[in-house]
């Protein structure tokens, strides 16, 4: 089985976030798959399958399959892009969030995502307990969204993995306005067996629609303040968001299993 390791959301290799992404001609056994993220323990593994023009895609955690993953879907992108279809200008994935397009524009790839919607939901005791300070506000899509009031707050965050664990929703975003950048975020995955995600793409499925409104703004350029960091050229349209980045190949290899 062929196996490439992508950096996502960077030009440059040992930034951005990295995923495996293993090409198949039929699927695996899923236990197989999931030992496969496993052993890789990055945030995601993408198995891709072809399926007539388009491709079948499903992303796996160390902990489990997810419904959407925005890095990995780039990371896919990239490898098929340059290693198997590179005449095409974009390629389409079957996916458990349905039908997601990655197309190039200019030096970047650009997906097509379903935006979540957000409800504004209490901010807790438990909440700040878990980040070591208190949201301004806390929004629940698939995820939870806490928005701080200042980035060096989102930059400076230790927060207790354990109690973030035990907060609603899968995985915990923290954000708030940047200077450099939009905004600024960073993604803590406890659940998915993921301490943090260097950079989110599903995470800004939940950010930008937030930023976009606060904002009054469709585009905006979105910073992952993970130690590892990573860029992303957001816009909304409608009920979608498309997210843009670039990515770098750091390694191909062959796995070897029955």
């Amino acid at each position: 089985m062929k196996q490439y390791v992508i950096d996502a959301f960077t030009d440059s290799i040992f930034q951005g976030n990295p995923a495996a992404v293993c090409v198949v001609d039929q699927w695996p056994p899923e236990t197989l798959m999931q030992r496969i993220a496993g052993e890789n323990n990055l945030s995601e593994t993408a198995f891709v399958l072809p399926e007539g023009e388009h491709y079948r895609l499903r992303w796996f955690t160390p902990g489990g399959e997810i419904d959407l993953c925005g890095h990995a879907t780039l990371a896919t992108a990239y490898t098929l892009l340059r290693f198997y279809c590179p005449d095409r200008e974009a390629v389409t994935f079957e996916t458990l969030s349905g039908r997601l397009t990655v197309c190039r524009r200019g030096d970047l790839l650009e997906m097509d995502f379903p935006a979540y919607c957000l409800k504004r939901v209490e901010v807790t005791d438990a909440m700040a307990a878990a980040l070591g300070v208190r949201p301004a506000e806390a929004w629940m899509g698939r995820d939870l969204l806490c928005v701080l009031d200042r980035e060096e707050d989102v930059r400076s965050l230790t927060p207790d993995l354990e109690k973030v664990r035990q907060l609603d929703g899968l995985l915990c975003h923290v954000t708030a306005r940047g200077t450099d950048f939009d905004c600024v975020s960073r993604t803590f995955a406890p659940k998915c067996s993921v301490p943090e995600d260097p950079v989110c793409g599903s995470g800004h499925c939940h950010i930008i629609p937030y930023w976009a409104e606060r904002l009054g703004r469709t585009e905006l350029t979105a910073r992952q303040a993970s130690p590892r960091g990573g860029t992303l050229y957001c816009r909304m349209t409608g009920d979608r968001v498309c997210l843009a980045g670039k990515a770098a190949l750091f390694a191909k290899s062959e796995i070897y299993v029955d």
